[in-house]
């Protein structure tokens, strides 16, 4: 059975269920396209506008696409879709796992954990491409969950063309696992941190989908 989806997003469009925060983006070039559209009648200057410009609204409602999902089972499970970067040993004896998220894949974050989260801290920086080693320094959005499994970290990084991340909801919020956290505009990448004894399941190359995939070895 899927958890409850108290963050669950707003926007739509023809039907489409579409993520929270795609509004300023999406909503200009729609108008934009369907304004091409109906001058193309009149105007072929205005029907070879009209081709680039649908396409790129089209893209964009794939893009900010919100599919529903069927929350899986286990301890840790993924944040983000996209694909296993890296897995890294951490020295206070933590195991990071970095998700590069390509801009085909839903921007949609989830929590990796049920718990409360005791921090959201935006962290200012480069927007240089996340699968870059130097994107450690881009912007960032640091999240803290307290959980069973004591404090989790995960962080969303905004990549080359990500120049914003829109969090759902605040400190202080209880969430349960799998529920919508937040949104990466485009190409990105999410940290997560599993504490100290705990393996990992999955490995680099590896896909995932978030709220699906489970991260840890039961």
């Amino acid at each position: 059975m899927p958890h409850s989806q108290t963050s669950a997003p707003r926007d739509s469009l023809a039907g489409v269920r579409l993520a929270r925060g795609a509004s300023p983006w999406l909503l200009p070039t729609v108008a934009t396209a369907a304004l091409s559209l109906v001058r193309a009648r009149r105007s072929k200057g205005a029907a070879a506008i009209a081709v680039p410009t649908t396409a790129l609204a089209a893209g964009m409602l794939w893009f900010f696409r919100d599919p529903e999902r069927d929350i899986a089972q286990g301890r840790v499970i993924s944040p983000a879709d996209g694909v296993v970067q890296s897995i890294m040993p951490w020295k206070d004896g933590r195991t990071r796992v970095a998700i590069f998220m390509s801009p085909l894949n839903v921007h949609v974050n989830r929590a990796p954990l049920a718990g409360t989260v005791t921090s959201v801290e935006h962290i200012p920086g480069g927007f240089v491409p996340a699968f870059n080693k130097e994107s450690e320094n881009n912007e960032r959005v640091v999240w803290h969950f307290d959980t069973e499994l004591g404090d989790i970290e995960m962080i969303q990084i905004a990549g080359a063309v990500a120049r914003r991340i829109v969090p759902y909801v605040p400190q202080g919020t209880k969430v349960e696992q799998g529920e919508r956290i937040g949104l990466i505009r485009f190409g990105s990448r999410v940290d997560i941190y599993l504490p100290e004894g705990v393996e990992t399941d999955v490995e680099v190359g590896q896909k995932t989908v978030a709220g699906v995939t489970r991260i840890d070895r039961g």
